[in-house]
């Protein structure tokens, strides 16, 4: 079985190497050179687009999360059976997949008949990521979803709680993405306009993937193209 593994934080981020890990190292990963955060579904059509061969399970490329996963299962890999995305540092729940990188390229993948896991990790405030924990907690979560049935045209979208040291491991919970906007803020200086929303501010339906990783466990939807 071929797993690719992407993101949109850049090849050397710390959280592709959890997902490395969580797989152990069984994938090829095919992933942007440089981050590229809050890309969403962006695609290069009409320049060239570098990839360099790193290794023999390595391709770092010149492109966003969707042309990573459309040059691997056209042009980089053989055989392909999921495409997995992350660990993002930081959440994409709920309205958050439409802007992420990360949840791009597996949605892409969905595209192509090929069924798809994003993995993030929410971040609270000057707090850092323990990224040994995350692939602790994503092996378990992986192990699962690879055996559960997905219908065509549908990926996994998987949410990490941000817990203390110390603190249990947190439950797994099947949920609906949650549908409320994002926080909408700015601050004015002169004539520019900076982005100021409070994301642990957001609103949260009661039971949906928000609400779910936010009270500390582990938010799995399942999302359609």
């Amino acid at each position: 079985m071929t797993l690719i593994i992407t993101n949109d934080d850049g090849i050397d981020a710390p959280g592709i190497r959890a997902l490395q890990k969580a797989v152990n190292g069984n994938a090829i990963i095919v992933a942007p050179k440089a981050p590229l955060s809050g890309c969403g579904h962006q695609v290069t059509t009409t320049s060239a687009i570098h990839v360099h061969r790193r290794s023999q399970t390595e391709y770092a490329v010149g492109g966003t999360p969707a042309d990573c996963t459309r040059l691997a299962l056209t042009h980089l890999c053989q055989n392909v059976k999921w495409v997995l995305s992350g660990i993002n540092a930081g959440g994409n729940m709920g309205v958050d997949v439409y802007i992420s990188g990360t949840v791009a390229a597996v949605r892409e993948a969905a595209m192509h008949g090929i069924p798809g896991i994003a993995v993030s990790h929410y971040r609270k405030r000057n707090l850092n990521v323990d990224w040994d924990t995350a692939a602790r907690w994503t092996a378990k979560v992986l192990d699962d979803l690879f055996k559960k049935p997905i219908a065509p045209g549908s990926f996994w979208n998987v949410n990490l709680p941000h817990l203390l040291p110390g603190e249990p491991d947190p439950e797994v919970v099947f949920c609906q993405p949650c549908r409320q906007p994002l926080p909408v803020n700015y601050r004015i200086e002169g004539d520019e306009y900076y982005y100021h929303g409070e994301y642990a501010k957001r609103q949260r339906t009661p039971g949906s993937d928000v609400d779910v990783c936010f009270s500390g466990k582990i938010a799995v939807t399942q999302l359609r193209v």
